[in-house]
């Protein structure tokens, strides 16, 4: 059975701070990377979900790091509940997620994918910054 780290993917700074730390993980831990990028199905005005282009420069990155590495799109009603989805269906060792500052009152009234995947992983979670 391989070793699979899964990310949580956006295309902004707080995606590629989390691609970066998992492909550092995955040298370190000789584990293959599962990239997921997903939506609630408003892709169209969901900046969270990565268009044609963005995949594109993201699968181009990946192969450039020697890391076997896939990428995938997933759309349902709760971007966290689709990466641990993900996590436990690959029986991930690992789930990398860029974490973004919201103050509470933020995280009380539009929730937090990064809290939900912090909550409901089965395997270990690293969240990460952008420098």
């Amino acid at each position: 059975m391989s070793r699979t780290i899964v990310v949580a993917y956006t295309p902004d700074q707080f995606g590629q701070a989390a691609v970066e730390a998992a492909v550092a993980e995955a040298r370190l831990r000789d584990a293959e990377l599962l990239v997921v990028n997903g939506t609630r199905g408003d892709a169209l005005v969901d900046d969270s979900f990565a268009g044609s282009a963005q995949l594109t420069e993201l699968t181009a990155r990946l192969a450039a790091t020697g890391v076997s590495a896939e990428v995938r799109q997933v759309v349902g009603a709760d971007v966290g509940d689709l990466v641990v989805e993900v996590a436990q269906e690959r029986g991930a060792i690992l789930v990398v997620v860029g974490v973004r500052r919201r103050s509470p009152v933020g995280k009380l009234l539009m929730g937090s994918v990064s809290q939900r995947i912090l909550l409901t992983a089965d395997c270990p979670v690293l969240a990460v910054k952008p420098d």
